[in-house]
């Protein structure tokens, strides 16, 4: 067996069968709570309310939620259906090859979330170590708490749903009370937090701001929503069933029900915050707002936040595109450690002054993806994946050399016209994205390159746990026709 022919099997990148498959409904939820309590997203509502009111802002940010939480729903069917990460899937639409190039802009985008979610942490936990022992140095913080979060990962996904069982109720009981605290504080200053605006605006100005933060609050997870199958290939199922509702239950009531709310109410604390304070970081917030014991216990909700949302949305995504780019000779937890490494580099502390800007790019560029996934897993191949052709370098999916061309185009187009319209770039960039691949592959690419499951759409030869099936990847160098019959019903 070469190395070559190993390329596309790393251990870490197999499907997950139906017995490895430990996290339910209720694991899921309390991940999310861990998840959506991300202190990043204080600058969605700090920006928001520089021209809206509170209401509208949290409006926005509540169809924003409930939008981007039904394309990680839709996507994460892949992860449920077939036990596939992200970066696997993504050979299809993309080619065995052309994958790493947008994996690896999803990546390099995840650790740099991990690094500015690692330097509030750090700049939380300076603050509580200033206040016991008089200690200041935060850079040295940011290494120590980088590596904690990073070991964590490395241990696995039951490590990361523990940690989250005991963050989760912490977390929600002081965020509470730091909202109560600041709008208190606004009170004081004689300033209504339902009513006050910094500049406010009217007319189409004003729907133009209250879409802006309707896509940032897309753009802030169209990360999590491209690769929701690297977690969601994790989630408990059961087999032979054909309702998509029941299949999927483990992610409703995270991704449309816990994500929205949580999410809202830190968008809420932002924008309170900058209400009474004119910062929106959350550190400075927390620093101007309390001080002594309650500061202290603040501060460590920062740090727990940080914690339980890097492990989850972005160093696992991370880790496990650049495991998929480097092969069996980049084990998971390399990948974690490339992770890391690249949300070092990237100088997170400069990064959170233009977060708003970045965002509505990064929701164009990744709702395209997301738009292409959408139109080659439902509307291409119904479901139906030759499984086994994803992990073979000269089989069904490699394509032209290794590229999906009709992907490859769509994806720049798409990203490109949605960053035109930088107001509405996640919707955009979905819609664009999907509608080129649509024709491109269909009438075009899928022509030269005949895809199994499209001519035979054949439910027991190409669907996963809906009849019972866990995917078998042979890694012994047999040949993928070989290995088509090994994937039985258990």
């Amino acid at each position: 067996m070469s190395g070559k022919s190993d390329y596309l099997k790393s251990p870490d990148l197999l499907p997950i069968g139906h017995s490895e498959r430990k996290i339910g409904p209720f694991g899921f939820a309390v991940i999310w709570i861990g998840m959506a309590i991300v202190l990043a997203a204080f600058a969605i509502g700090g920006g928001g309310i520089k021209s809206l009111p509170l209401g509208l802002v949290i409006l926005a940010t509540i169809i924003g939620s409930l939008a981007i939480g039904i394309f990680m729903v839709l996507i994460g069917d892949i992860g449920v259906e077939h036990g596939l990460s992200f970066p696997v899937y993504m050979r299809a639409p993309f080619g065995t090859i052309g994958t790493h190039i947008p994996s690896v802009v999803r990546g390099v985008t995840a650790s740099c979330w991990f690094g500015i979610n690692t330097y509030f942490g750090a700049s939380a936990i300076n603050g509580i170590l200033n206040l016991l022992f008089d200690f200041d140095n935060w850079f040295i913080c940011f290494f120590l708490f980088a590596a904690a979060q990073l070991i964590n990962t490395a241990l696995g996904i039951k490590s990361i749903e523990r940690f989250a069982d005991l963050a989760a109720p912490i977390i929600i009981l002081i965020s509470c009370w730091m909202y109560v605290t600041l709008a208190d504080h606004a009170s004081e200053q004689g300033k209504n937090i339902w009513a006050w605006v910094e500049s406010p605006t009217t007319g189409g100005a004003a729907f133009t701001a209250f879409m802006v933060v309707v896509m940032a609050n897309m753009g802030f997870w169209a990360t999590l929503a491209a690769d929701m199958p690297s977690l969601s290939r994790f989630f408990k199922a059961p087999k032979y069933e054909r309702n998509w509702i029941k299949r999927n239950k483990s992610q409703l009531i995270g991704s449309l029900i816990m994500m929205p709310i949580f999410n809202t109410l830190m968008i809420m604390i932002g924008a309170v915050s900058y209400i009474a304070l004119s910062n929106f970081d959350p550190v400075f917030a927390l620093q101007e707002a309390a001080s002594g014991f309650i500061l202290g216990i603040l501060l460590l909700m920062i740090v727990l936040a940080q914690w339980s949302t890097n492990t989850s949305a972005n160093v696992i995504p991370a880790a496990t595109i650049f495991s998929n780019v480097g092969g069996p000779k980049v084990p998971f937890w390399a990948g974690v450690i490339i992770a890391g490494i690249i949300g070092t580099l990237a100088q997170p502390w400069s990064l959170f002054d233009v977060l708003n800007q970045a965002l509505l790019i990064i929701g164009g560029i990744l709702s395209s993806i997301v738009g292409i996934l959408f139109v080659d897993y439902y509307v291409l191949r119904k479901r139906r994946v030759n499984v086994q052709e994803l992990y073979e370098q000269n089989g069904q999916f490699r394509f032209l050399n290794g590229f999906n061309m009709a992907g490859m185009i769509a994806w720049i187009v798409g990203g490109i016209i949605a960053n035109l319209l930088p107001a509405y770039s996640s919707l955009v960039g979905f819609v664009v994205g999907g509608l080129i691949y649509y024709y491109l592959a269909k009438y075009w690419w899928f022509v030269k390159y005949k895809q199994a499951e499209i001519l035979d759409p054949s439910d027991e030869k190409y669907l996963g746990i809906t009849v019972g099936r866990d995917w078998v990847i042979d890694t012994g160098g047999e040949s993928s026709v070989e290995t088509d019959t090994v994937n039985t019903p258990l």
